[in-house]
């Protein structure tokens, strides 16, 4: 999803490292391994509503 943010940006809003943003964003690590607040903590900060919406790699790039 394109937000206006960088990985880094992302990362420390979340929390995470880059590195862990980055193996989201390129499928290296599945989004079912994600916690239940870290999957909040990026819809937040990435303005999703719907959750599914982050989760779905098919889904469109605009928020709900």
């Amino acid at each position: 999803m394109k937000r206006g943010m960088t990985q880094r940006e992302l990362a420390e809003k979340v929390g995470m490292s880059g590195g862990n943003i980055a193996a989201i964003e390129c499928g290296r690590r599945s989004e079912a391994n994600l916690t239940l607040a870290t999957a909040i903590k990026l819809c937040d900060a990435l303005r999703v509503r719907n959750p599914r919406k982050l989760l779905d790699s098919d889904s469109e790039t605009s928020a709900d």
